[in-house]
């Protein structure tokens, strides 16, 4: 799992702050909590603010639109939007000639955010279970269609995604979450909870693995939430 840095500290606490947005000062006793020097908290955001990851207004730094998205996605994950699967799939096919790498990477990012998974280049597929806009990348380079595959879908699922290796790591992650102690280690095996349920594929029920560890992974991650807001108000208070 990723070290605690004070960047990560700042924008760990913004993406899970609702609005995303704090004065300086609640910034640096929030790094404190976590064993950040203020001088090292109060660099951190300097140079975040160089690189577009926040902006600075009347004394309080806020994410910027890219991060806001990204705090949406977040949220998504904990919660994705799902509707009854009755066994079709959205199909997209890039139609798009000759893109520039910097417009096929952004493809890429965007398909991921949808949870789409590339069956051979220019292919994506997915059960069509969940509700969500398509972004406009998306819409763009490719044609969206709805079919159903005529083999085993659970077989198909079972190709696209590496669903063995993904419940693994979240039973690891549980327990890892349970295990945790203190504030800064239960913080950063947390933020290492939200990075994979970014990856969950938030399939139906029908074509996943017995056992499936999704659900048990939110629940402990909403119950350290939980904690983390009971704690944090001390600190992070105007």
């Amino acid at each position: 799992m990723r070290p605690l840095t004070a960047r990560s500290i700042v924008l760990s606490t913004l993406l899970g702050h609702h609005p995303p947005q704090l004065p300086a000062r609640a910034l640096v006793r929030v790094g404190a909590l976590f064993g950040a020097a203020e001088g090292t908290v109060r660099v951190a955001l300097t140079r975040m603010v160089a690189a577009g990851d926040l902006e600075q207004r009347g004394g309080a730094y806020r994410l910027t639109d890219r991060l806001l998205a990204r705090q949406a996605r977040q949220d998504d994950s904990r919660a994705p939007r799902t509707r009854r699967w009755d066994g079709g799939w959205e199909i997209a096919v890039v139609t798009s000639d000759r893109r520039a790498a910097p417009e096929r990477a952004a493809l890429r990012q965007a398909m991921a955010a949808l949870r789409l998974a590339e069956l051979r280049e220019g292919t994506w597929l997915r059960p069509a279970n969940l509700i969500r806009p398509r972004p406009a990348v998306a819409a763009e380079q490719c044609a969206w269609l709805t079919g159903a595959p005529e083999g085993d879908p659970v077989r198909l699922a079972a190709r696209l995604w590496d669903l063995d290796g993904w419940a693994a790591r979240a039973r690891l992650l549980s327990a890892a979450l349970e295990r945790a102690d203190g504030p800064a280690e239960r913080f950063t095996v947390a933020a290492a909870v939200l990075r994979h349920l970014l990856a969950d594929p938030v399939l139906p029920t029908g074509l996943l693995p017995p056992d499936w560890p999704g659900a048990d992974l939110r629940r402990h991650y909403d119950a350290f939430e939980r904690e983390l807001r009971a704690l944090l108000p001390q600190y992070a208070g105007d």
